[in-house]
């Protein structure tokens, strides 16, 4: 059985990671995929649909989702996996280095959010999954900007869960520290993105609002 057919489904950060694990899942799932990155990416299969997309981007995005409904004419599902790890001692960590993690890991979802919420209110229907960097540790050396946008997207994902629910979207987070570089150790792409296909899909119906932890092997943790 194909846990997404027919659904039209929009990712981010598609071109490695998570968000080309994502895509290739949701694929075999039976969804439209459109798959977006900072630059179009031929990594994917003729079943994709890629895309440009800045998502630090407001005007961006709104295009990009046009491009969708032009093309599908609906959007079933948004997952925001275009996360960036920032690791940098406090003392140097500049003012532009600060507001780029912010932009990538916390603004991008806002963006995203509003533009799928404005279309799947039309359809009274949807599913938003948003992917944060979230070590199972209290802290991690030079976290400072990941953890603050990690912070801010639980926040605004648990507000944007109740502000839709009457509206039947869903909104749920995956909490991931993901093997993106060799000083990164927890859950591989391919996990991250089997919490992502349980909570876009239908056996997640009764799901907004929560929080899914993907560990992988261990606890993750960061070695600077």
């Amino acid at each position: 059985m194909m846990r997404l057919k027919d659904k039209v489904a929009l990712v981010t950060g598609a071109e490695a990671g998570v968000g080309l694990a994502v895509t290739d899942l949701f694929v075999q799932e039976g969804a439209m995929v459109f798959a977006s990155g900072h630059a179009a990416s031929n990594s994917h299969s003729a079943d994709v649909h890629t895309l440009s997309l800045d998502v630090t981007s407001e005007l961006a995005w709104q295009s990009t989702v046009d491009r969708v409904i032009e093309r599908s004419g609906r959007l079933d599902v948004l997952v925001n996996a275009a996360v960036a790890p920032s690791y940098e001692r406090l003392d140097e960590l500049s003012a532009d280095a600060w507001m780029l993690a912010i932009a990538l890991n916390q603004t991008g979802v806002f963006f995203g959010m509003r533009e799928a919420v404005g279309v799947m209110r039309r359809q009274r229907a949807g599913a938003i999954v948003n992917v944060a960097l979230a070590p199972h540790h209290p802290a991690a050396a030079g976290a400072h900007a990941c953890h603050a946008a990690t912070g801010a997207v639980r926040s605004m994902s648990r507000d944007a869960a109740l502000t839709c629910r009457a509206d039947g979207i869903r909104i749920n987070v995956v909490l991931s520290a993901f093997a993106q570089t060799p000083q990164l150790l927890g859950a591989a792409p391919i996990q991250v993105a089997h919490g992502c296909l349980f909570l876009c899909s239908d056996e997640a119906s009764g799901i907004s609002g929560a929080e899914l932890a993907i560990e992988g092997s261990g606890p993750a943790t960061y070695t600077p």
